[in-house]
């Protein structure tokens, strides 16, 4: 059976795609104790240029790929289709490819977007996948190329991702809640946050146990905070009880965007406890850490 070459020297070169993201920034940071870390940017490698991928990824020659650079313009993607799939389907099935060349452990991140939503039931990841919208199928289609690549591959499924940087949801509704009186906030649609910083710790405790270990235990994984709510649950608990704008809650119908959007996509996350023997926090407290965070480095 192959194995994930564990050195690079004296200890693992890795990879990190996406090092500008909300997620990729978290990455480059909690690896950099574990190994020679290579982050890398938009600008350091654009995933939409094939031949770039693979230039890259001979040069650098890592012992880990960590890939979390993805588009995630949601609504974007209904009118930028091919974008979607070059980013978050072809590239990955490319980065797969080349990291099983080198032997190399390949790490990648996915989204409760697969699903359709129909049922309040938490999915696992045997759960028949049905996406609603682009962003949804281009990240199915990348799960699917990363296991045709047949390589060391860990993707991990996620939901609902924020940090205190960057655009998404938490960082939106804080500047909104600055400018307007009221915010209208969809109250239908069931997920779980979770932190960005957490899911990299997460993924730092995985690869401080060593490379060939956890490649023994490839596959597909949901990895999520315990613990769901709604968009408008988030934004309240965002924003406080003494938060000075008014909070109203609205149905899906009353707020049309140009992606479909599941109802429920909470993520069953048993099957990452069980193999790895930890689960990540209550996203209730998960955010209480991030405020805390915050207020610390603002000191």
């Amino acid at each position: 059976m192959t194995r994930a070459r564990a050195t690079h020297g004296t200890v693992p070169r890795i990879l990190v795609t996406g090092a500008a993201g909300q997620l990729g920034r978290e990455l480059a940071t909690v690896l950099a104790p574990l190994g020679d870390v290579v982050a890398l940017d938009r600008s350091g490698l654009d995933l939409a240029r094939p031949d770039d991928i693979v230039a890259v990824l001979r040069d650098v020659a890592p012992a880990l790929v960590v890939n979390a650079a993805a588009y995630t313009a949601v609504d974007r993607a209904e009118a930028e289709p091919e974008a979607a799939f070059a980013v978050n389907a072809r590239a990955p099935g490319i980065l797969a490819a080349e990291a099983r060349r080198l032997d190399a452990l390949f790490i990648h991140y996915s989204t409760d977007y697969v699903f359709d939503g129909a049922s309040p039931e938490p999915r696992d990841e045997a759960a028949p996948a049905r996406p609603l919208n682009v962003y949804g199928a281009s990240k199915l289609e990348g799960e699917r190329a990363i296991e045709a690549a047949g390589g060391l591959a860990l993707v991990f499924r996620t939901s609902w991702v924020y940090a205190g940087s960057g655009r998404n949801f938490l960082t939106t509704i804080e500047r909104l809640a600055a400018e307007r009186d009221e915010l209208r906030i969809v109250d239908d649609q069931h997920g779980t946050p979770n932190w960005s910083r957490e899911l990299a710790r997460a993924t730092a405790t995985l690869v401080a146990r060593g490379l060939p270990w956890l490649a023994e235990r490839r596959g597909l994984y949901h990895l999520s905070a315990r613990g769901a709510t709604t968009w408008y649950g988030f934004a309240r608990a965002i924003l406080g009880d003494a938060a000075d704008v008014r909070i109203v809650p609205i149905a899906s119908a009353d707020h049309p965007t140009p992606a479909r959007r599941p109802a429920w996509t909470i993520l069953d996350t048993r099957r990452f406890t069980a193999t790895f023997g930890f689960e990540l926090p209550h996203w209730l407290d998960t955010l209480r850490e991030y405020r805390h965070s915050r207020e610390r480095s603002a000191r």
